[in-house]
């Protein structure tokens, strides 16, 4: 695979000089056209020691408008950043339509580092490159341009280099420790990166190799592929990545599983009470041992309007620390929310270990009303599946508890609690057109809920039906379900 790129490819100071003017050029005018495009570009850079990734980003950032590139070097994770998981502090970097984001450094650097110090095998490389093939995927399903660039050298070359840097007194600081540590795991690290660039090098996002022996040589090779890439992109109208809806098939189900709740449940005031003393003095205590142990939740909640959402929530926070929780109400996307991927604003929001983060609403979103409204093409919303349980996944193996409710009630509940609503002076406001307006499109919505549960219901992030038109039967439930989840995670 490297065979090429061990060649020792140069280019003449004068073929150098005589290049670079005119790419610069193509560099800012492509870069002048993406701004008013409605994607974003993300360039890895990655390889070996010495071979020269920071000169060649360094140069990038000299040719094109620095305004348009954010660029991020990411070395060991900060003591904020490991007690989220592995991979928050990319999406986080991630830019927005009509950037450009450069990584040094990026998902890759982890895997290869513990596969070489044998804290991984194979298996386990494996399978963290499969979330990296994953995040990839929706990126690209979501109209990035990811352009990955592997700046290789030979074994001799590099030791060459390395021993000339240390020569000249100008450049012996170049040459740290861990360059020349890394040079005698040299043939290991080849191997382990061969597989990962065979793993990861995919239609949407392929690898491109280049000798790293010259500095000249790869950075204008880097430039002219990064301007390639961009241009192809634009003039394919983003075409690799548009949705094939004519695939998708939605089949009709004849059974509800909401239909299937026993909405008659109900607890007497008094029976309320006594259990809510109960269960929010063990999710009090719950919680302590949870923040002692660096045990972190996400609570999400999902219901029909007035399903009883907000009650909920403050039944579970009035037993809980106010410095250990944060409850995130989930509007419309703001505009810089909407030039990224929809997961990127919830991935913002990831707690620290030991915390607990509340959605009113969340990413399901994209599944309910953004499927039901018709905001998101048919292709959009069904991969949102997979790209959700990815999500979530990747969260759980971080140690993230997830609970997911689904507070369900049926049509006369709501309509009589819209009704109550717009009685009471503090809470006239909840109500609006809209909320009745939605009312006409119950079907759809259960249909959306239906396959929401079926297919995102996973034995580490399921869901819970719960039964909701007797407001205080509901919020019992949910503090149970989130007490049980607590209960078996700290054993």
């Amino acid at each position: 695979m490297f065979e090429l790129a061990e060649l020792g490819h140069t280019l003449s100071k004068a073929a150098y000089k005589k290049r670079t003017p005119s790419l610069r050029t193509e560099l800012l005018e492509v870069q002048n056209k993406l701004a008013d495009e409605n994607f974003p570009v993300l360039i890895l850079i990655s390889g070996v020691d010495g071979g020269g990734k920071g000169e060649i980003i360094n140069l990038l950032n000299e040719w094109m408008d620095p305004r348009g590139i954010q660029t991020h070097a990411f070395d060991v994770p900060s003591e904020d950043e490991l007690k989220r998981p592995p991979h928050w502090r990319y999406w986080m970097g991630l830019p927005g339509n009509g950037q450009i984001g450069i990584f040094i450094g990026s998902w890759y650097s982890e895997p290869i580092a513990q596969t070489i110090t044998d804290k991984n095998d194979f298996d386990g490389l494996d399978a963290k490159l499969t979330h990296v093939k994953n995040i990839e995927r929706e990126l690209a399903d979501d109209g990035m341009l990811i352009i990955k660039c592997w700046i290789h050298m030979s074994k001799g070359r590099q030791r060459a280099k390395l021993k000339a840097y240390q020569k000249d007194p100008n450049t012996k600081w170049r040459v740290t420790k861990k360059d020349l540590k890394h040079l005698k795991l040299y043939d290991k690290f080849a191997s382990i990166a061969e597989r990962v660039i065979r793993v990861t090098s995919t239609g949407h996002c392929p690898w491109l190799i280049v000798d790293g022996s010259d500095i000249k040589y790869s950075s204008i090779t880097v430039g002219e592929h990064i301007r390639d890439r961009i241009n192809a992109h634009i003039k394919l109208g983003h075409q690799e990545t548009l949705p094939q809806q004519d695939k998708i098939k939605i089949v009709k189900k004849e059974i509800s599983l909401l239909k299937s709740l026993d909405l008659d449940k109900k607890l007497s005031k008094a029976q309320y009470n006594k259990q809510l003393e109960k269960y929010q003095g063990r999710l009090n205590l719950l919680a302590r041992e949870a923040r002692q142990k660096n045990v972190t939740s996400t609570l999400v909640f999902e219901g029909w309007d007035a399903a009883g959402k907000g009650g909920a929530i403050r039944r579970i926070t009035h037993a809980l620390d106010a410095r250990q929780y944060r409850v995130i109400p989930v509007a419309a996307p703001t505009d810089e929310e909407k030039a990224h991927h929809y997961l990127w604003r919830f991935w913002r929001h990831v707690p620290k270990a030991g915390q607990i983060t509340i959605y009113d609403r969340s990413w399901y979103g994209r599944v309910l009303v953004e499927r039901v409204e018709k905001f998101a093409t048919k292709d959009e919303w069904f991969r949102a599946y997979k790209e959700i349980n990815d999500f979530e996944e990747e969260l759980t193996e971080a140690g993230v508890l997830i609970n997911k409710f689904w507070l369900h009630i049926n049509k006369d509940e709501q309509e009589r609690r819209f009704k109550e609503r717009e009685q009471i002076s503090y809470k006239k406001h909840k109500i609006t057109e809209e909320d009745y307006r939605n009312r006409k499109m119950w079907d759809l919505y259960e249909a959306a809920v239906d396959d929401m549960v079926t297919r995102t219901s996973t034995e580490f992030a399921p869901w819970h039906l719960i039964p909701a038109n007797d407001k205080r039967f509901a919020r019992i439930e949910v503090l149970k379900k989130y007490c049980a989840a607590l209960e078996k995670r700290l054993g």
